[in-house]
């Protein structure tokens, strides 16, 4: 096991050097942020010592490794519109993410496993299909559409649920989270449930495909002929052979929550790293488009090295497998 960690870790640090050349190179490529910081009636020298101020004038390679160079130390640099470190604009937004996206996969697996399961057990039942139904339209229908629908139907219509905002929050382990309190849960649920609807489907999908695969496995009708209940078959024996595939996709899924909660956060004004993202691409705040896009970097690959600790220890073929290479 810790010869496997330790590969991955290996393979993780070439993976960080790359996506810092690709995104470092991705966003040097976008525009010019001098025009939006500087007023229009500004002469040529006021201009260049703004250029020379944020160190634009040096050449791509000498800004790159500039950059390296004080992320190394954990300096990704200052956000040219709120002048103060990029890192600490992202973690102060990172809790309002983080709960979303963690509600969002619970939401996935408790609605999505057990639905699943039932349209595998019993796939020619009216119920069954109609979930399977549904699992299509949270596929195709995009998340931002079903957010306004949602805004629409709950907030404006029947003023069920707020239209946006956080809520009401509250400290818990030095964060402030919202599901501690009612208002704080009620701005929360709707952009959690925006966000899981895909992530549900696709655990409706799983779940039913597992469940029809190993529903017909010998050691399931060798359980039924000993006379166990179906309960105790259903739970153990089926659940626990399911779990495996299931439990590593959700998992690499919820790194794309946190990635991809860009559109909910800014239909539901959820005050996250995706908000925060999407209004410094639209002022061309470098320093925060490129923090930003490496902490997720980081995220995917800390989720991907858990996921991976987790499959192994789920399932020991791969235990066996790393033992023999």
């Amino acid at each position: 096991m810790s010869v496997y960690i330790i590969r991955r870790l290996l393979q993780a640090v070439f993976v960080v050097i790359a996506m810092s050349i690709i995104v470092f190179s991705g966003v040097f490529l976008i525009g010019d942020p001098v025009d939006i910081l500087i007023s229009d009636d500004a002469d040529q020298e006021d201009r260049q010592k703004l250029i020379e101020s944020l160190g634009l004038d040096k050449p791509f390679h000498m800004q790159y490794l500039s950059f390296v160079g004080r992320a190394v130390q954990g300096d990704l640099g200052d956000s040219f519109i709120f002048a103060e470190p990029a890192l600490l604009l992202i973690l102060d937004r990172m809790p309002a993410t983080m709960e979303l996206a963690v509600c969002s996969l619970l939401m996935a697996i408790v609605f999505g496993i057990p639905l699943g399961m039932w349209a595998g057990l019993r796939p020619d039942s009216l119920f069954s299909k109609s979930v399977m139904a549904g699992s299509i339209l949270g596929f195709s229908l995009p998340s931002f559409w079903v957010g306004i629908m949602f805004i629409m139907i709950f907030a404006v219509i029947m003023g069920w649920l707020p239209s946006g905002g956080r809520g009401d929050t509250q400290e818990f382990l030095g964060v402030q989270v919202s599901f501690l309190s009612l208002d704080g849960l009620s701005h929360l649920f709707l952009p959690a449930l925006n966000l899981a609807l895909l992530k549900i489907s696709l655990a409706i999908r799983l779940t039913r495909a597992g469940t029809r695969e190993v529903i017909h496995q010998d050691y399931i009708k060798f359980a039924r002929a000993k006379g166990l209940s179906t309960q105790r078959v259903i739970l153990v024996h089926v659940l626990k052979n399911i779990l495996i595939p299931v439990i590593t996709v959700m998992g690499l899924e919820f790194g794309s929550l946190i990635a991809f909660s860009v559109v909910t956060e800014t239909v539901f004004s959820w005050p996250g790293m995706g908000k925060l993202i999407i209004d410094s691409i639209n002022l061309l705040d470098r320093p925060v488009i490129v923090a930003y896009l490496m902490i997720i970097v980081f995220m995917f690959i800390i989720i991907n090295l858990v996921v991976d600790v987790m499959y192994s220890v789920l399932d020991p073929r791969v235990r066996l497998q790393d033992v023999k290479s």
